[in-house]
Parts: C-alpha cells; structure tokens; sequence
C-alpha cells in the first residue's frame, strides 16, 4: 500500500464491528430518501489520470486554500471540477 492510501488522521472507528455487521444491522433511518431529480442529474465520476503542472495563483486565493493545510491540492482540484461541470451544463442549456 502506498502512503498516500494510508489514513493521515487516528480512527476512532470499530473497524472489527463494521466489518462483522451485515446491511441490515446499518440504521438509515437519519438519511432522507434522495428525491428521483437526483438521479436524473447524477453522473457516473471516475478517477482521471493526474497531470503536474506548475501555476500562478494570486497569494490570497492560495492562502484560503490552505487555511486547514490537510489536502488543500485536493479543494483547489474539486473546486476546478465543480466550476467546468457547471459551466459545461450551461453550455448544453445555451446551444438548446
């Protein structure tokens, strides 16, 4: 396994427990039913093939993202993705 598989933080998960129990033994009874609009809009995500690069980003922005240090490479990636996913449903809505 490489190290970045590995968890960073201390579980305090019983993963014994979790791994004995069987589907009916998980309480979902907090979760809400997800309306069917939702898997209209849901997508089929798979891990893409990472790219480095090396970018200029204005200090500020920089510094927001790493506020909490921990995976602050993965918001900017996330963030990225959220903003061409939804500029890509616009464009589908503008050429209709």
């Amino acid at each position: 396994m490489k190290e970045r598989d590995t968890m960073k933080k201390f579980s305090k998960t019983d993963w014994k427990v979790l791994e004995n129990m069987s589907d009916d033994d998980i309480n979902f009874s907090d979760i809400p039913k997800l309306p069917n609009a939702f898997f209209k809009r849901a997508r089929l995500w798979e891990p893409q093939t990472k790219v480095k690069v090396t970018l200029e980003l204005d200090e500020d922005l920089l510094e927001w993202f790493k506020q909490e240090k921990d995976e602050w490479e993965v918001r900017i990636q996330r963030a990225l993705r959220l903003y061409v996913e939804t500029h890509k449903e616009y464009s589908k809505i503008l050429e209709a």
